[in-house]
């Protein structure tokens, strides 16, 4: 079995630390304002591109920029702006929709990733867009036997793209399901004139509604209110399939995430497609990581299509499932690194011994460390409180102004 690359999100500078720290190969990210979380994510600025670039290139890993939104007239002239930009700082490729973006990228010589948007679903459709896509993302409605033919035929066919390399397959493993067609929906632009294909998505599906007839004024009875919301999902329990289904690309959805999640879900998969190649992927190892991905952001977890269902399950509730929670208590004032000691002022809410943090930073990305001993003005303390100065034992390198964060339990 290949190992397939692992793509992680990237809606930040924290985020993008925290990814490459837990050991992805790529990331994709959006550049203002063309792309489908231009309302959720830190979507990075166009002068930000080449230290983006830059990061990436020393940390060995490839950079991808989400250009998938539908393009009006209006919006070519940006469009050709970044992926100028792109080919200038040697981003590795633009993700599209559009086929004036793939004709643009074509003729300028910047590697394009069709997009999970265009809905493509069997091997012909693949030939097709191999005219102008190196990478293809399936539509998320395929199952995985569909997606296993899909691959075979790339192989038994030598089928290549633009760069002369054999075209790679793309799907996406974990993260947040739509309701519609491959993420073509039109519920925002309907009742708010805010379109998701413009990546301003306000996500009405994930609201409660009542079904009503209108005749009698009779309430249908249904499963529970949030009957347009599926749960995220998880493929991690038979991610082995995936592997050997031939999948080139795991790709994880979340750049509206914070950077503890994307930490937490890369290094899961990380460890899980580890585990498959070396051949020990067992219950036990995936029970464990299962408790990992219940810690941070989720909706519940689902298959998704890839068994074979003819629906994703619903959620039963709004909001997130996470068994843990962050609150912001400080920022780090120092770092000591011989002695391997953070300095944190207190600016809200107490910690204390025995707690865990989350320390998250432009370059640090997001670090857990449990608090083995408080000190205050030399003395040892229990507990530590707004405008304390305090220094703790903290084993990874952290940076001035980093942000500080307790990890609570949550109940759902």
């Amino acid at each position: 079995m290949k190992r397939p690359e692992i793509m992680a999100p990237a809606g930040s500078f924290e985020a993008l630390s925290a990814a490459i720290n837990a050991g992805c190969d790529s990331v994709y990210f959006g550049v203002q304002h063309l792309n489908m979380r231009s309302r959720a994510a830190n979507n990075f600025k166009l002068t930000e591109l080449a230290e983006v670039s830059e990061i990436c290139h020393k940390a060995g890993i490839k950079s991808y920029i989400t250009l998938n939104t539908l393009l009006y007239q209006h919006d070519l002239t940006l469009m050709k702006k970044i992926i100028d930009e792109a080919k200038t700082t040697g981003i590795s490729a633009v993700i599209v929709q559009d086929v004036a973006a793939m004709l643009y990228a074509r003729e300028v010589g910047v590697s394009v990733q069709a997009s999970t948007q265009l809905s493509i679903s069997n091997y012909e459709s693949v030939k097709f867009y191999a005219q102008f896509a190196d990478t293809i993302v399936l539509a998320r409605e395929l199952d995985l036997e569909m997606i296993r033919h899909i691959c075979r035929r790339v192989q038994e066919d030598q089928l290549k793209g633009p760069s002369g390399n054999l075209i790679k397959i793309e799907c996406f493993v974990h993260g947040a399901l739509c309701i519609a067609q491959s993420g073509r929906c039109q519920m925002s632009l309907i009742s708010n004139n805010t379109s998701a294909q413009r990546g301003a998505c306000l996500q009405e599906c994930r609201k409660s509604y009542r079904i009503i007839d209108e005749d009698s004024g009779v309430e249908l009875k249904v499963e529970n209110s949030y009957v347009l919301s599926p749960k995220d999902l998880c493929t991690l329990p038979f991610l082995d399939k995936l592997v050997d289904a031939g999948i080139d690309v795991f790709k994880i959805e979340g750049r509206g995430r914070a950077p503890e999640y994307v930490a937490t879900v890369v290094g899961t998969y990380k460890q899980a497609v580890d585990t498959i190649l070396e051949g020990e992927f067992t219950h036990d190892k995936i029970n464990n990581w299962m408790s990992e991905l219940t810690r941070v952001y989720n909706r519940g977890f689902s298959d998704g299509y890839y068994l074979g269902k003819l629906l994703p399950d619903w959620t039963a509730s709004s909001g997130s499932k996470a068994t843990e929670e962050k609150e912001f208590v400080g920022t780090v004032d120092h770092y000591y690194p011989k002695t391997k000691i953070a300095q944190i002022k207190m600016q809200s809410g107490k910690v204390s011994k025995g707690d865990q943090l989350i320390i998250t930073g432009k370059s640090t990305g997001a670090i857990h460390s449990t608090i083995s001993v408080i000190q205050r003005d030399h003395q040892e303390i229990s507990t530590a409180e707004k405008s304390d100065l305090i220094t703790i034992p903290f084993f990874e390198r952290v940076r001035k102004n980093d942000k500080v964060y307790l990890v609570k339990s949550r109940l759902n």
